[in-house]
């Protein structure tokens, strides 16, 4: 195999995968904010139970992931990848079926389950398949894909509820679904996949069998941080009608997308050739007056500014911190080491909106993410602690670089 060969990053099957990424992500943003408007302006229901139906979908995710990693390693990623995208669509048809909240509550928590398989198997399989040079860089864009879904995702769901009703919107839920579906049956069974061909030796759940500990560190970073990113993906609808910019908020991801389009090429490359921390102290800082300049938006400039440091910063960070969490891992621990970070950062994710949701009682949203940009900055003391310790040579420099960069030098 030539040097070309091994440091092709564009194949089909990372084509292949990073669509069905995409899809899957589209679905899950269309139903995360089209069927909270279903379940109280349609079926009539709380607030609260039009909550609990996210919170039943992530729980199910965040408790499958151990477990799908495991089966990952028995039957490889291909397998569980189409099982899970089955599962996915299947479950899709049964909200048409689906007339309270006690049932779409079942239907969330099977569909939260599929989903939980069908991230961890995507994320194990383009770590495999991404050549080892381009390991900062492949990673990069196959998490664009799903950021790309989350601009799409709620804009394209909230226009077709409030164009065609229900019906309409969950069609185009199925749409998305048979999408992620297709494109994951046309991926190949190539040396590329060798990583995640079926194991022959009997399958243990047993707690440690469960978790990759090499994954910990990086996840409980990742977690900190997500911590705050929650009160924006959760809030930041209702802090721009606070600050009566209500008119531009659905532009907010839109700009974070464009930022990470452009970026995404040299952030990658980036981390490939210098190492993580050459991404991360920036993207905490570029993270950090994103917050600030939020806190301070007077106007849609202002606004849309923020959004831009934060798609910097938050977007560079995310999927640097996923890398560096498969990288730290044997080659056959992938994808656990994929399903404990996920599992630890989507806790994050679900702890941080719970506490965003209990300070806005007595905190102004524009005082809580001025507070966040601080409580960012202090991140750089979590990576370091949990991440650099191990990384200082004797000279007391800092000497964490990828997996390639080790062998290269």
């Amino acid at each position: 195999m030539d040097d070309t060969t091994q440091t092709k990053l564009w194949s089909r099957n990372f084509i292949a995968v990073s669509t069905s990424n995409f899809f899957l992500f589209m679905s899950f943003y269309f139903l995360l904010v089209t069927l909270p408007v279903y379940v109280v302006n349609d079926l009539g229901a709380s607030k609260s139970s039009a909550g609990l139906l996210t919170t039943t979908f992530l729980l199910a995710a965040i408790i499958i992931r151990p477990f799908s990693g495991k089966l990952i390693e028995k039957y490889g990623g291909r397998i569980i990848l189409i099982t899970s995208l089955l599962l996915f669509l299947s479950t899709t048809l049964l909200y048409f079926f689906s007339h309270s909240v006690s049932q779409l509550l079942i239907v969330r928590l099977i569909h939260g389950v599929s989903f939980g398989m069908a991230t961890t198997a995507a994320g194990s399989i383009v770590a495999d398949i991404i050549p080892e040079k381009r390991r900062g860089e492949g990673m990069g864009y196959f998490i664009l894909s799903s950021a790309l879904a989350m601009v799409i995702g709620p804009y394209l769901g909230l226009t077709s509820m409030q164009s065609g009703g229900i019906a309409v919107m969950l069609i185009i839920a199925l749409g998305a679904s048979f999408g992620g579906l297709v494109a994951g049956f046309s991926l190949t069974k190539t040396k590329e996949l060798i990583g995640v061909e079926p194991s022959k030796e009997k399958t243990k759940f047993t707690t440690g069998s469960l978790f990759e500990k090499t994954a910990l560190p990086i996840a409980i970073t990742g977690a900190f941080f997500a911590i705050v990113y929650s009160s924006i993906i959760s809030f930041i609808s209702v802090y721009a009608s606070e600050v009566h910019l209500g008119h531009v908020a659905s532009f907010f991801f839109v700009v974070y997308a464009c930022v990470l389009l452009v970026s995404r090429p040299f952030t990658g490359r980036w981390f490939d050739q210098f190492g993580a921390n050459i991404i991360v102290f920036p993207g905490i800082v570029l993270f950090a007056i994103g917050m600030f300049v939020l806190s301070q938006a007077n106007s849609s400039f202002i606004f849309l500014l923020a959004a831009a440091f934060i798609g910097l910063g938050w977007g560079t960070l995310f999927p640097t911190f996923q890398t560096i969490a498969i990288q730290s891992a044997p080659p056959k621990r992938r994808a656990m080491a994929t399903a404990t970070f996920l599992s630890v950062f989507d806790m994050g994710i679900g702890f941080g909106s719970y506490i965003v949701g209990l300070l806005a009682s007595g905190l102004s949203f524009s005082q809580l993410y001025f507070y966040g940009s601080f409580y960012i900055l202090a991140g750089m003391a979590v990576y370091i602690y949990f991440n650099m310790r191990k990384s200082m040579n004797k000279n007391g420099e800092v000497a964490y670089k990828t997996e390639f960069n080790k062998r290269a030098n």
